[in-house]
Order: structure tokens, then C-alpha cells, then sequence
């Protein structure tokens, strides 16, 4: 499947990357990190990255303003997204030809071309590994690429600290940090808070509520957030906040947007990903999430997830 991808990156002159709404690291470093292992490897190639920009991680990469005529005769390539209804940008069907690559659960199998390992640590890795099979091939590592693709990984195996972090993931890490870029700065980009959010962290610890089983939840209204000057995206930063609370299981962030509330799923075992599929989510085993739209319906997750948590 390497291989095929390859050869359909060496035949398209015009190729746009997508990844998932509501991006993570590793979403912008796996389609970030694609892009310019495209363009050093193959400069005549016009090679877009399409979505809508993500505040907190715009230090890592500027993405393109396309037009729908672009999307004419180009491949599309979406990573590090499970299922279609969470593709940044739907103009991804206006391409020619689309290729999936991700680590999800694959569930929603769209695509032309699927390439799709859940035992990979993150998408970022997966493009590594598309470099290493394409070397022969012309494909070319730049410093860009390799800084993008270390953060991937970097953000969704927490700083090599989660189970999914295997000794292969270490090894690509070794390689990506030979080429030239600020390591410091790039950790400091990513783990940083600005003071308005470290307050609203500490309003977590303060106020999350935990069962004898080990199963935690933490809510946060549109009112606490704007006491505290945060944005939803700012406070998704502090999901793994919890991770190390002694005694925990799995938890719950409940965080109120305009339209919706947003379920983020974490666990340190019991498996979460089902229970987000019951409320139109989705996600890894232990890191999942979903929508409601009530917070009678979070009342309901937080008895699942005990429930969960208890068996």
C-alpha cells in the first residue's frame, strides 16, 4: 500500500492535504509534515494544505488558502482521520482520487487508497514510515518536514509517555531529531500555557469529581470558560490533566461550545472508544470522543463510563 501511494503522489502535478477538524499535533503533523516531505521531494508539485487554522498550534504551520477549481484533477490525501464526517474541509471530494492514511479504528473505510495501522503511535509516524519505503523513490526529508513530523508524534504519544509509543517509535524519533530544528522551542510551542489557562487548570483539579471505581469527570460551562477568558480549544489542552491523579481509571472533560458540548474520553485501561460511539464519537481504545447536546445527556456518559470503569 506504500508503494501504491507513493507511485499516485509521483503521478498527480496538483495534490491537497486534509486532516480532522479540531486538529491535534499530530493531525497538523502528519499533514503538515506530508506536505513538505512532498515539495522538497518533488518541487514542481503545487501541494496544498486545506482547513481551518487552529490558533494554538499555528507556530507549527501556516495552512493554504485553496480554491474549488484546485481540487480539479488533484489526489487528496487525508490523514490521521477516522471517518468522513470529520474531514476539515468536505471540498475533499471534489478531488480526483482520495487516499486515507490514519491510525483510528478503521470504520469508516472511504477512500480510493487506504493505508490504515492502529499500531502505530500516531498518523506522523505512519509518514515517517511512507519515507523510509519511498527513499528509492525520490522521496526527500527536509528539516520542515522532520520538525512537523517529530511534533506528530511528540503530541499524540504525550511526550513518549503513552503505551502506543513502541520501540519503533522511539527509533524514527532518533532518526527526526538529526535534522536541523529547535527542539527546545518547539517543546516549549507545544507545552506552554498562557496564565488564563494554567488558572483554568487549576479550577480543574480543584472541582473534579471521582467515583470509588476510578471513573472522573470535570465540567466546563460556557460561563466558566469566559470567567476564565479560555476558549474550548484552550481547554481540550487540559484533557490529559487528570492522567495523573492516583487512583483514576478513566475520565471525562465536558466542555461547552456554542452549538454543542464536547466529550473528551481518557482511560488508563477500561475501554472508551464504544462508549463515544454511542453519541455519534469515535476514537482510539483509551482516547476517545464524541458530541451531546444536553447536559442531561452528560449525566448519562458519566454513568456509562462508571459503569465501565467498575466491570
Amino acid at each position: 500500500m506504500k508503494e501504491q501511494i507513493i507511485q499516485e503522489i509521483k503521478k498527480y502535478d496538483t495534490i491537497i492535504l486534509h486532516r480532522h477538524v479540531r486538529p491535534d499535533p499530530d493531525a497538523y503533523g502528519s499533514q503538515a509534515g506530508l506536505a513538505e516531505l512532498i515539495k522538497s521531494s518533488f518541487p514542481d508539485k503545487k501541494v496544498l494544505t486545506a482547513g481551518t487554522a487552529e490558533p494554538t498550534l499555528a507556530f507549527l504551520h501556516k495552512l493554504d488558502d485553496i480554491a474549488d477549481e484546485d481540487f480539479k484533477g488533484a489526489l487528496v490525501i487525508v490523514c490521521d482521520t477516522a471517518n468522513t464526517d470529520r474531514i476539515d474541509d468536505q471540498r475533499y471530494k471534489l478531488g480526483e482520487k482520495c487516499i486515507k492514511i490514519d491510525h483510528h479504528p478503521n470504520e469508516d473505510a472511504y477512500g480510493d487508497l487506504l493505508w490504515v495501522d492502529t499500531s502505530a503511535s500516531s498518523a506522523s509516524e505512519m509518514i515517517y514510515e511512507l519515507y523510509l519505503s519511498g527513499v528509492q523513490e525520490g522521496l526527500k526529508m527536509s528539516d520542515s518536514a522532520a520538525r512537523l513530523i517529530y511534533a506528530g508524534i511528540v503530541g499524540d504519544t504525550g511526550r513518549f509517555l503513552y503505551p502506543s509509543a513502541t520501540q519503533k517509535t522511539f527509533d524514527y524519533a532518533g532518526e527526526l531529531i538529526k535534522y536541523s530544528f529547535d527542539r527546545t522551542a518547539l517543546y516549549n510551542s507545544l507545552y506552554e500555557m498562557d496564565a488564563h489557562v494554567l488558572k483554568l487548570q487549576g479550577y480543574v483539579l480543584q472541582n473534579f469529581h471521582m467515583s470509588e471505581n476510578g471513573a472522573a469527570h470535570v465540567k466546563l460551562t460556557k460561563e466558566q470558560l469566559k470567567e476564565f477568558g479560555a476558549a474550548p480549544s484552550e481547554a481540550s489542552l487540559l484533557v490529559s490533566t487528570l492522567g495523573s491523579v492516583k487512583g483514576i481509571r478513566a475520565w471525562v472533560f465536558f466542555i461547552e461550545e456554542e452549538k454543542e458540548i464536547r466529550v473528551r474520553l481518557r482511560s488508563k485501561g477500561p475501554i472508551v472508544n464504544q462508549l463515544a460511539k454511542e453519541y455519534n464519537g469515535g476514537g482510539h481504545p483509551v482516547a476517545a470522543g464524541a458530541s451531546i447536546y444536553n447536559w442531561n445527556e452528560a449525566e448519562d456518559v458519566i454513568e456509562k463510563l462508571e459503569a465501565i470503569c467498575k466491570a
